[in-house]
Order: structure tokens, then C-alpha cells, then sequence
């Protein structure tokens, strides 16, 4: 599929999840089941999404009714861009397929979007500008400049006096540049899945290395120790005569050779 007016660099930084690495030890710690998530407010996608949320409310109170409907719409659809990426993003703790719907969500917004901006363009005769047009091109040199649209202006792309062609087409490039970024990050939200599962699966190995950890444990104490004498293993006896008739200690299995003996308690469950 082609992207006009996006950037085919790389997007390394894009991540909406990372692990943590598990400290070493004899019974390795069960993984983590609420993974570090959020970070949504680095995500070049969500940056871009939102230098098109603040272009489109510049652009429709100029050229768009404010009471139609088509300005509450454009408006919504931007908005709803970046709120659904955030959004996805907080979910991803316990949800992957929500973290994956909702960026969707986002993208098919901007589409929307997309097409509204077509549509004032056509109805007044307007051109749409070409992926490689000079004009195109000085609006994604812009972008890049802005490190993924973010400024310390609050209009950087002139929107506030450039004429209706110009505004429009911004818009468009814009647009573009965000739905590119989106689908890249769509196709890792994929990639991270098939490696790593959701949330249910984590739920399921977390609780399986947990009981395995117990059993070891268990299985660890229901050993016998070693006779203290002769380093055997002992043996669980019972008192048969005297002042502890009836209660049980270690023996050493070697007995009578040995006679060595332990203490025994009983092991809490």
C-alpha cells in the first residue's frame, strides 16, 4: 500500500511496550503480568496524530461552517486520532487485542479525515497536490524538522493565513504522514503478539511457573535431611517406648550401625 506524502525512514523509537528483563536466581521470577505499558506520548504515531488534530481545528474554524455538521465531524474524526491511540495504549497492560483495535480505531479516523479534506478540495475546483510536488515536499521537510510535528508554535504550519488550496492540502500531507506511521505501528503491535501472547496467556504461564516453584519448594522440605553422624539419609521413625511413645523423629537409616536422630516437625501447609 502507498503512503503519499509520508516518510519511508524508520521509526526505531516506536514502541508501546517494553519488558523487563528477570533477575537471576535459582527459581526464575514468574513473568511479569502487567507489563510496562503506556508511553504513548512518545510514539512518533501519536505525535503525528496530534499535529493533525491542532491543524484541523485551525483549518475548519476558517473555512468550515462552525455550525454544520461537517465541522463537528473533521473535528471528531482528528480528535478521535489521538484518543484512540492513547487509549490503546494505557490498555495494552491486560489487553494486546484492545491495544491492536484501538489503534485501528485511530487510523480509520484519519482516513475519515482524509476523505473530508478530499471533498473541499474537489467542491471548489481546488487541486490536490502530488506526493513529489514541491509544495508536498516543503510541508514533510517541515514535519521532519519538527521532530515528529510537536513545536513550540502553536500553528507551525502557517494554517491561520494560508489560503484555502494551501491549508487543505497541509492538512493532507499531514494526514498521510500520520496514517503511515500508524500502519508501521500496527504491524509491530502484530509482530509483539506472535512473539509474546496477550495478557491471558501471561496470566496462564505466570500461574504454571508458580505452582511449579511451590511444588519444588514442597518437594525440597519433604526430603529427609542428612543423619548428622554419618551424612546419611534418614528415615521418619516412631518412638515406640519411653517418655515420647508415639511421636515421630528422624532416624538414621543406617541404624543400628548409627544411631544418630533429628527432631521432626511437621511440615506446614
Amino acid at each position: 500500500m502507498n503512503y503519499p506524502y509520508s516518510s519511508d525512514k524508520s521509526d526505531k523509537s516506536d514502541r508501546s511496550d517494553k519488558s523487563d528483563r528477570s533477575d537471576k536466581s535459582d527459581h526464575p521470577h514468574p513473568p511479569r503480568l502487567i507489563p510496562k505499558h503506556g508511553g504513548y506520548r512518545k510514539l512518533r504515531g501519536f505525535q503525528a496524530a496530534q499535529a493533525v488534530y491542532d491543524a484541523t481545528v485551525i483549518f475548519c474554524d476558517r473555512f468550515i461552517e462552525k455550525r454544520s455538521r461537517t465541522h463537528d465531524q473533521m473535528v471528531q474524526a482528528a480528535r478521535s486520532g489521538v484518543q484512540n491511540i492513547a487509549e490503546g495504549s494505557m490498555a495494552s497492560g491486560t489487553s494486546r487485542k484492545t491495544e491492536l483495535k484501538l489503534t485501528n480505531v485511530a487510523r480509520a479516523s484519519l482516513e475519515e479525515l482524509l476523505c473530508d479534506c478530499e471533498d473541499f478540495l474537489r467542491q471548489r475546483g481546488l487541486p490536490i497536490w502530488a506526493k513529489n510536488s514541491h509544495q508536498a515536499l516543503a510541508v514533510r521537510t517541515r514535519y521532519l524538522s519538527d521532530q515528529g510535528g510537536l513545536s513550540s508554535t502553536s500553528d507551525p504550519y502557517q494554517l491561520r493565513t494560508a489560503p484555502p488550496e494551501t491549508g487543505a492540502n497541509t492538512l493532507l500531507c499531514l494526514i498521510n504522514q500520520a496514517s503511515y506511521l500508524l500502519h508501521r505501528q500496527l504491524e509491530r503491535l502484530e509482530q509483539n503478539f506472535l512473539e509474546h501472547g496477550g495478557f491471558t496467556e501471561r496470566l496462564y504461564a505466570a500461574r504454571a511457573q508458580a505452582r511449579q516453584i511451590q511444588s519444588d519448594q514442597s518437594d525440597s522440605s519433604d526430603s529427609p535431611p542428612a543423619c548428622p553422624k554419618c551424612g546419611r539419609p534418614m528415615r521418619l521413625r516412631t518412638a515406640r517406648q519411653g517418655a515420647h511413645a508415639g511421636l515421630q523423629f528422624w532416624g538414621c537409616s543406617n541404624y543400628p550401625a548409627c544411631k544418630g536422630i533429628r527432631n521432626w516437625e511437621p511440615p506446614v501447609r
